[in-house]
C-alpha cells in the first residue's frame, strides 16, 4: 500500500494537537488561540457536542487542516468526511473505517497497541497507525521496539505526549505525536488564559523544531 500523500505534512508538523473539550465552543477557542499560535493542524474529537460544527468551520480555512477523532463506525467517518475531514483517527482497529477513507481520499489512522494490533490495524487499511496509550505502553522504548518490528509504518504515539517527551518520541520512530490536555488545556481555555496556551503551543513547535 503506498503510503498516503498526507503522511509527509504531519511528518513536516511533527505534532497534532487533540482537541477534546467539553463544548463546542471551547473547541472552537482552543483551534483559534492554537492557530494564532502557528499551529495548522487540528484534530476534533467526536466527544466534543455537536463537533461535527467545529470540523466545519475549521475546514472552512484552507490554511488548516482538520480531521475527526475518536470516531466509533463507518457512518461517523462519513459524516465527519461530508464536514471537511481529510483525516479519520479511531482508538481501536475497525476494517470498516477504511471504506469511506479510501473513497474520499482521507487518511485513516487506526489505534493499536501490541505487534499484533499494528499488523490489524494495517490489515484493515490503515494509513498511519496511532499507538494509545502510548505512555502506559511502555513511552519511548515501546515505539522503538515496534518500529523495529515495523519499519515501514507510520507511528503516531498519543497518550501522555507532551512537549517535553515529544522529541524522545521522534527519536524512538515515531512519525509525528498527537498531544491532547497537555497542548489544549481545558482549565486554561475555560479561564480565559490565551497566554498559557499560546505558550503551551509555542513551547512544543519550538521544542519539535530545534
Amino acid at each position: 500500500m503506498a503510503p498516503h500523500p498526507l503522511i509527509e505534512t504531519f511528518r513536516a508538523a511533527r505534532i497534532v494537537p487533540v482537541v477534546r473539550t467539553s463544548t463546542a465552543a471551547r473547541a472552537a477557542t482552543a483551534v483559534e488561540w492554537l492557530r494564532d499560535a502557528g499551529i495548522t493542524i487540528f484534530e476534533i474529537t467526536l466527544t466534543i457536542p455537536d463537533a461535527l460544527s467545529v470540523i466545519r468551520d475549521v475546514a472552512s480555512d484552507p490554511k488548516l487542516l482538520v480531521g475527526a477523532g475518536t470516531v466509533p463506525n463507518a457512518t461517523a467517518a462519513e459524516d465527519c468526511i461530508s464536514a471537511g475531514s481529510r483525516f479519520i483517527v479511531s482508538p481501536w482497529v475497525d476494517p470498516a473505517l477504511a471504506a469511506p477513507c479510501q473513497s474520499s481520499g482521507a487518511c485513516l489512522m487506526m489505534g493499536a497497541f501490541t505487534p499484533t494490533e499494528v499488523r490489524a490495524a494495517r490489515a484493515g487499511g490503515a494509513d498511519v497507525v496511532k499507538i494509545f496509550p502510548a505512555s502506559s505502553a511502555g513511552g519511548p522504548s515501546h515505539i522503538k521496539s515496534l518500529r523495529a518490528v515495523f519499519p515501514e509504518i507510520a507511528f503516531c504515539p498519543t497518550g501522555g505526549v507532551d512537549a517535553r517527551n515529544a522529541g524522545e518520541y521522534i527519536a524512538a520512530g515515531a512519525a509525528f505525536v498527537g498531544i491532547g490536555g497537555k497542548l489544549v488545556d481545558e482549565k486554561a481555555i475555560a479561564a480565559g488564559d490565551r497566554e498559557a496556551v499560546q505558550a503551551a503551543a509555542r513551547e512544543a513547535l519550538g521544542i519539535m523544531q530545534a
